[in-house]
């Protein structure tokens, strides 16, 4: 019988060689796979556990393997053009996953808001409390790693298609009140701010839309760039459609960091849909505006832009030239 003999190096000696080639972990993956909780336990069915996180360095270069692998391995092959759909559905399943932990870790944090309503001080609430902190925090924890990974997930989808990925679509004081208590209360706070803060980006917004068809990139990045140079906390918020110039700027906001709202079409709203998008728009009391002609939806907005006074940038598709940057009318 012929022996085989495993030649297949183990991922951790794959990460060690890479280390020595490519550098650091990234500090998001440092803080996402730190331990945040003594006695790790997802739900009440699950024994506690002790284990630590992941290796950081290792989970960074197993979640860019995923999708870089795939490219390279489909590259050149009949199959090249579905390297992007299957790599679309990697991301968009730590996408899921993350959502899934991210809905089990609110209805744990409700269960820990009942509990310190119903506090009475007694040794057997206060265990339950105890243990729906922990869950809560423990999925909490398990959320924030899943995310790091479908983020930097998603920036190796970027950087292999140029496209940036998307995906589809208080108590009464008490004097029984005990120190666990209060420190469930503090926990729940905190919770909230931190959750709030990941869901509305904080800074100056500057709003963009246009239209679906545009050659012309560097006249978009260009002005983008700049208009970042100058507001280097700026919060980009678009008419979030996939293709033409709200695809190009998503793309420029993947690439630079630069946190992005998008604001899609209210259906039940019909015909009116666009103009109360942009009215959304306008509500955010923005800093500055990139208008490109697209539709008369386009038309709208600029009209509010100017109406409020708002500095802005607009851009004709006559004034466009492929690869370069086209002319700049602005009015402010």
């Amino acid at each position: 019988m012929t022996r085989i003999f495993r030649t297949v190096r183990s991922f951790p000696e794959i990460a060690d060689l890479l280390a020595l080639e490519t550098g650091q972990v990234s500090d998001r993956f440092s803080q996402a796979f730190t331990e945040t909780i003594d006695g790790f336990r997802m739900g009440h069915a699950e024994e506690e556990s002790d284990a630590g996180m992941p290796d950081p360095w290792q989970v960074q270069q197993a979640t860019e393997l995923m999708i870089c692998t795939l490219f390279d391995v489909l590259r050149d092959t009949r199959l090249e053009s579905m390297a992007g759909r299957i790599a679309w559905g990697i991301v968009h399943s730590f996408h899921k996953v993350a959502g899934q932990l991210d809905g089990e870790a609110d209805k744990a944090a409700l269960k820990v808001r009942d509990l310190i309503r119903d506090a009475d001080g007694s040794e057997v609430l206060m265990a339950q409390l105890e243990e729906a902190q922990t869950i809560c925090q423990s999925l909490d924890e398990a959320r924030d790693a899943v995310a790091c990974m479908r983020d930097h997930a998603a920036g190796s989808y970027h950087n292999e298609t140029g496209r940036p990925w998307s995906s589809p679509r208080g108590s009464l004081v008490s004097s029984k009140r005990t120190a666990s208590v209060v420190a469930a209360q503090d926990f729940l706070a905190a919770r909230r701010e931190k959750k709030a803060a990941s869901h509305s980006p904080k800074g100056p917004i500057v709003i963009f839309s246009g239209g679906q068809v545009w050659e012309d990139h560097d006249q978009i990045t260009t002005t983008l760039d700049a208009i970042r140079e100058r507001i280097p906390t700026m919060v980009l918020a678009t008419s979030a459609q996939d293709k033409g110039c709200d695809a190009i700027a998503a793309s420029w906001a993947a690439r630079s960091g630069t946190p992005l709202i998008a604001f899609t079409l209210n259906r039940k709203l019909g015909q009116r849909a666009g103009f109360a998008r942009n009215e959304q728009l306008m509500a955010l009391q923005p800093v500055e505006a990139v208008v490109c002609e697209g539709s008369g939806l386009q038309s709208h907005l600029a009209r509010l832009v100017r109406a409020k006074g708002v500095p802005a940038h607009f851009f004709r598709l006559a004034d466009q030239r492929s690869g370069a940057a086209g002319q700049r009318h602005s009015a402010s």
